[in-house]
């Protein structure tokens, strides 16, 4: 080979191998201007690449980036930002600051339709604009509490694909890791826990149920307000009647009124309503003792899809010679979204309901660079469950 062509070959690997080492990882802190304190579930896009990120409790987002990338900020009761990198003078950790809107209007909406047949429409669009062919890398996150102890963990990076013409999705697992010990009988009770119903369950809104149903006028009241820091945003709140007999959640939906999406909801169970229920004695019966449940979407001008929730539920197990409290707390991120479908052989296909008791499969640090960044506190709590193995 002539020594020109030589040398060009050397100057191309040596640019590639230089741009492969300078991935360097990148940690960026979203705050209140006026306040200066932490803002949570901040979503983060890191333009260049089309990552999507989620603000921890500590406002924190964690990525791994070649080079430079524009950074997307936003979160509902915020104005939308967009920071160019060479303002933040490719510091490996830097703060973004976002301005309050602080619309504070929240009087009651009037509206010539009632609620009912509102959110009846706010769910069939959401379900219509959800609905399409496409694929969600997803991170996942599992922490399980037994009579108030951490006893277990888990996390993954996993692949949804939704097929539109089937109505079905299929799972493909990249990573994952399983930390901790549970015992026989609460393991055998979480086997129910499945990934897939789970996500089919936020596309196709399956927690409204009880609200299309014929009977919610007599178990619920129904209010709409402007949000109050977002004038282009309405809030349904749901809440259970004092002669409701069955209802015990309590509703908060976050919509766009003129698309007609679903933007953010949230379920979740008082003390006041819990109260109204009745104590099971049987082995084997469940007692709820905490139920939360919190979801996000995403539109981005063209696409509409799942962006993160976070579900906890707590409840006494009757046993037959004690009762065990149990709680789980799990998470979903999107870190992206693609109409694409990915290729793979049927051998690659997840068929099991959970990543529970699944052979840990880590291939990096996904952990800390795939949407959702833990905490310090959480940190520590997975170490210890670590150690214990």
């Amino acid at each position: 080979m002539p020594m020109k062509k030589l040398l060009l070959l050397f100057i191309v690997l040596l640019n590639y191998v230089s741009g492969f080492a300078q991935s360097e990882e990148y940690s960026i802190i979203v705050k209140d201007i006026e306040t200066l304190e932490p803002i949570q579930n901040a979503t983060v896009k890191i333009m260049k690449t089309q990552q999507i990120l989620l603000s921890n409790e500590e406002g924190k987002v964690t990525f791994m980036l070649t080079g430079g990338s524009n950074v997307q900020v936003s979160e509902t009761n915020y104005e939308d930002l967009t920071v160019r990198w060479t303002s933040l003078n490719g510091e490996q950790k830097f703060v973004i600051y976002l301005k309050s809107k602080n619309n504070k209007l929240d009087e009651v909406v009037l509206s010539k339709e009632s609620p009912e047949k509102i959110l009846q429409k706010l769910v069939n669009n959401s379900i219509k604009k959800i609905s399409i062919s496409h694929r969600q890398k997803v991170y996942v996150r599992e922490f399980f509490i037994l009579d108030n102890q951490y006893t277990y963990y888990n996390d993954g990076l996993v692949n949804f694909q939704f097929d539109k013409n089937n109505n079905a999705t299929t799972l493909l697992v990249e990573q994952n890791r399983s930390y901790g010990l549970l015992e026989a009988d609460v393991s055998a009770d979480l086997k129910g826990y499945d990934l897939n119903n789970i996500m089919e369950n936020y596309s196709n809104f399956k927690y409204f149920d009880p609200l299309l149903d014929s009977k919610a006028k007599k178990e619920y009241d129904f209010t709409t307000k402007g949000h109050p820091k977002n004038k282009d945003y309405y809030v349904m709140s749901i809440t259970p009647l004092d002669k409701a007999k069955e209802a015990i959640d309590n509703f908060e939906v976050v919509y766009d009124p003129v698309k007609k999406l679903i933007l953010e909801f949230t379920i979740t169970v008082t003390p006041a309503t819990l109260n109204k229920v009745e104590e099971k004695t049987n082995v084997g019966n469940k007692n709820i003792t905490k139920s939360f449940v919190k979801v996000n979407y995403r539109w981005d001008g063209t696409d509409y899809y799942l962006l993160s929730s976070n579900e906890e539920i707590g409840y006494d197990l009757v046993l037959k010679d004690k009762t065990k409290n149990i709680q789980v707390r799990n998470s979903f991120v999107t870190t992206g979204f693609n109409k694409q479908n990915f290729t793979y052989s049927e051998s690659d296909v997840f068929k099991e309901k959970s990543l529970f008791n699944k052979k840990n499969k880590i291939l990096t640090n996904y952990w800390d660079i795939s949407g959702f960044t833990a905490t310090d506190e959480e940190k520590a709590i997975i170490a210890s469950l670590e150690f214990k193995l």
